[in-house]
């Protein structure tokens, strides 16, 4: 039998993982910017340099690299 496990919302605290809201919050951002993206027809360069970040930085966290990263600041 398989055994199904009600999840609190978070799969960082789920999986025990230090930073869990941290961690959460930065998935969720990284989520909403890929939705702006594509909602805006922008290139991966173009929305980098409305960003101000390298575009390999933003292809990364557009893939969830972004553990123990903080966002940049102007």
């Amino acid at each position: 039998m398989i055994e199904i496990e009600e999840t609190s919302g978070n799969v960082y605290a789920d999986l025990q993982l230090a930073d869990a809201e941290a961690m959460y919050v930065k998935a969720r951002l990284a989520s909403k910017i890929g939705d702006i993206i594509r909602h805006r027809h922008l290139t991966q360069q173009r929305a980098a340099e409305i960003l101000g970040i390298p575009q390999p930085k933003l292809s990364g966290l557009l893939r969830g690299q972004f553990r123990g990263g903080n966002p940049p600041t102007n």
